[in-house]
């Protein structure tokens, strides 16, 4: 929750200082450097150390990242160089942070019950996302942005007693070195598998594309004149129906044609940005759009996820899912930028429209080149499978060898 309220806190706080988009897609470039730079070296990291440490480790840091943005926001008026300064050390310390904490999930629940746990995991995110954004928005309004960042560094206090209850996740087996040649490695096994690199693709397409997270605060502000709330109700609704897509999916353990059901989820995000888009004259109606959006996405990243946990060793699994982070997490950064760019020609609801229908063009061109994402048929479960060690040191892992 806490890291909610600042993602909303530190768009909105650019905006206002700079009253510019282009600064807000800056804060995102900001913010993307890192994600590219030290992905892929984290995930050969998260392959090669335990898991539970590390995790440890980087969320003291970025608790303490929070603490710093509440510190700069006191100042009048705050330093934006200093701001962006922290962002980037936050987004690196996060960049190590997330292959092994997305990683750590197939070695606590048997392979057959993983999209039931992705997806429980997507609801407890999502309860998140709704109410951070919404809350940052009234704290924001109410007692200032200096109040908002304190709360994530508070937050943070919960976060490491649920990380510290968890047992030792050491590597298993003979876990490579981390090193240029483990990056490559997991790089050569990833390009080796066109049904990884297809979900890859697609969840890339969408994000670039259709993500208009960034137009949020000039939407929020200037098109519907909804003020600072109005700002975290819009960047919220995307979580509400998240919140509600992963709530019911407790169908999703039944779906074999995964590859499809992708393809058909990320179809259904691209129109529903349309339609928002195409609803700048009523706020309800774009957040209802927003939020069929959101829900859209949750059963497109529950099925992604499920499809690459699966098809990785657990040797592999940090790196592979370093790549899978990565694009996850820089699509919505190029995303931002993208979008805060083309509103600058010519306006941010036709930046909008536009990302949602360039978005529903990736789907048809990431199914065409690659076939075997619609092919896709999972195999029968396994009734009885043991799961992984959740607090040893040597349980198997869950993931094909």
């Amino acid at each position: 929750m806490g890291n909610q309220i600042t993602r909303i806190a530190l768009p909105f706080q650019v905006y206002v200082l700079t009253q510019s988009t282009v600064a807000v897609g800056f804060l995102a470039a900001v913010q993307l450097v890192p994600i590219l730079a030290l992905s892929l070296g984290a995930g050969a990291v998260a392959d090669a150390v335990d898991r539970r440490r590390l995790i440890l480790v980087t969320s003291v840091g970025m608790a303490f990242c929070s603490l710093a943005l509440a510190v700069l926001a006191l100042g009048s008026p705050p330093s934006l160089p200093a701001i962006f300064g922290v962002a980037f050390l936050a987004a690196s310390l996060a960049s190590i942070d997330q292959p092994a904490r997305s990683s750590a999930i197939p070695r606590l629940v048997p392979a057959e019950r993983l999209p039931a746990a992705i997806a429980l995991n997507q609801l407890n995110l999502q309860t998140a996302s709704i109410v951070g954004p919404a809350v940052g928005g009234v704290i924001i309004a109410i007692a200032g942005l200096p109040a908002a960042y304190a709360l994530d560094f508070v937050s943070f206090g919960a976060a490491l007693a649920a990380i510290a209850a968890i047992g030792p996740l050491p590597p298993l087996g003979g876990a490579a070195r981390p090193g240029l040649s483990a990056v490559l490695e997991g790089l050569r096994f990833a390009r080796s598998r066109p049904l990884i690199l297809s979900t890859f693709a697609i969840d890339f397409a969408a994000m670039v594309f259709g993500m208009p997270t960034s137009l949020f605060p000039a939407l929020g502000l200037t098109v519907f004149g909804a003020g600072a709330i109005g700002v975290g109700l819009l960047a919220a609704a995307p979580a509400v129906g998240a919140f509600v897509g992963a709530a019911l999916s407790g169908w999703v353990s039944g779906v074999r044609r995964r590859g499809r059901a992708v393809i058909l989820a990320v179809a259904g995000w691209g129109a529903a940005i349309v339609g928002f888009g195409l609803a700048t004259f009523s706020f309800p109606l774009a957040l209802t759009l927003l939020a069929l959006a959101g829900a859209a996405d949750v059963l497109s990243a529950v099925f992604r996820s499920t499809i690459v946990q699966l098809e990785t060793p657990d040797g592999l699994r940090g790196r592979v899912t370093a790549i899978h982070i990565l694009v996850v997490t820089s699509g919505p950064r190029l995303g931002d930028i993208e979008a805060a760019a083309v509103a600058g020609l010519i306006g941010p609801q036709a930046s909008v429209i536009s990302g949602g229908l360039l978005c529903l063009l990736g789907v048809i061109g990431v199914a065409r080149a690659f076939p075997q994402l619609d092919a896709h048929v999972a195999p029968p479960p396994l009734h009885g499978h043991a799961a992984g060690a959740a607090g040893g040191s040597g349980g198997p892992a869950t993931g094909p060898e």
